[in-house]
């Protein structure tokens, strides 16, 4: 019976401990939740009274920058933007993104003779061309839409170890169908001007020419195979037509009436109707392919007669100017306060 009491006794104070390591755990995770809440608002409070004593420095400083920004924005040379949208045919592509690398490369260098012999203008009109790129110009729809052309040139065994987002993981700019190409310049009509000259810079490449004059002799062979295939499917029509005539007017022997060969002709005379119909859809594709490829760049959407101006809080110095301003100024007072804290604690 002793032995009992002990063994109760016994499990209490271990629980009692174990409750009090609890307790304690508890309180010291609570002290250290207060102590970031303490520094924290210890450390607004800091910052709230080093503004206080430096209010005046800091209001003239933003009054200066906000100044200095109004007339450095009315000094300041407007820039325009203009954009255009190509579709490049017969894999020129490439040759476009290193063209416009290539204008952009002057621009930048500020090379204005070269630039302006590569794209026909003078030199004073290519100083104001300040910056040359092109990006793809696709959404998900388009994206969907060259996947499907991209599986039907593939046997069945690749297309099923092939999705949707492994294509989109290694779908690039290149890939897709339309591309834009954007001009900034401090003259707002320069990119109609040298339209011409980056359309025709894509255009006047020998390798080029040559896939289109193959493309379309391809094309014209194709439709004239369609029109003889065509033709030949009249002449079946009229010799079928004249066959069942002279079937009809043959005087009928006694009650008897082949309804197989009847039923075969008509066949017959359907499938030629179906082959017909889609050889007039495969002529109509034909024809879209023949536009869609009519040049080696299709322009789709040309440059405008004016550039937009380029507009935004970023760009604006009266914006821009204060903040820059206030960043140094307080940076120099933080300084000149650490300077002071580390004299008095160092002596």
């Amino acid at each position: 019976m002793a032995e009992q009491t002990n063994k109760n006794t016994s499990d209490e104070i271990d629980l009692g401990q174990l409750f009090q390591l609890i307790g304690r755990g508890f309180q010291k995770l609570f002290n250290f939740i207060g102590l970031i809440f303490s520094g924290i608002f210890h450390a607004i409070i800091t910052f709230l009274l080093f503004l206080q004593k430096n209010f005046v420095v800091l209001a003239i400083t933003v009054i200066v920058g906000a100044v200095g920004g109004f007339l450095a924005d009315s000094y300041k040379t407007p820039m325009y933007i203009s954009k255009m949208v190509v579709e490049p045919n017969f894999n020129s592509v490439q040759q476009l993104y290193n063209n416009i690398d290539f204008y952009n490369d002057l621009a930048m260098a500020r090379d204005s003779l070269t630039l302006s012999r590569a794209l026909e203008i003078s030199v004073s009109e290519a100083t104001t061309i300040k910056k040359v790129f092109v990006d793809s110009y696709s959404d998900e729809n388009q994206k969907i839409k060259l996947f499907d052309e991209f599986i039907r040139e593939l046997d069945t065994t690749t297309v099923k170890a092939l999705d949707y987002q492994r294509y989109l993981e290694n779908f690039n700019s290149m890939d897709a169908r339309f591309h834009q190409i954007s001009i900034v310049s401090t003259d707002n009509s320069i990119a109609k001007k040298i339209q011409d000259a980056i359309v025709g810079s894509i255009s006047a490449n020998d390798y080029f020419k040559l896939q289109k004059e193959i493309n379309d002799e391809n094309l014209d062979l194709q439709e004239k195979i369609y029109n003889q295939q065509l033709s030949e499917i009249d002449s079946l029509q009229q010799l079928y037509k004249r066959v069942l005539e002279k079937e009809a007017d043959k005087p009928m022997q006694g009650t008897n009436i082949n309804l197989a060969e009847n039923g075969e002709a008509q066949n017959k005379e359907l499938a030629l109707v179906q082959e017909r119909d889609i050889l007039k859809n495969r002529l109509v594709s034909l024809n879209l392919e023949r536009a869609n490829k009519s040049a080696i760049l299709n322009v789709i959407s040309d440059f405008p007669t004016r550039g937009v101006r380029i507009k935004g809080i970023w760009r604006s110095y009266r914006f821009v100017l204060p903040i820059l301003f206030l960043g140094i100024v307080l940076f120099v007072l933080l300084l000149v306060q650490l300077n002071t804290f580390l004299k008095k604690h160092s002596i």
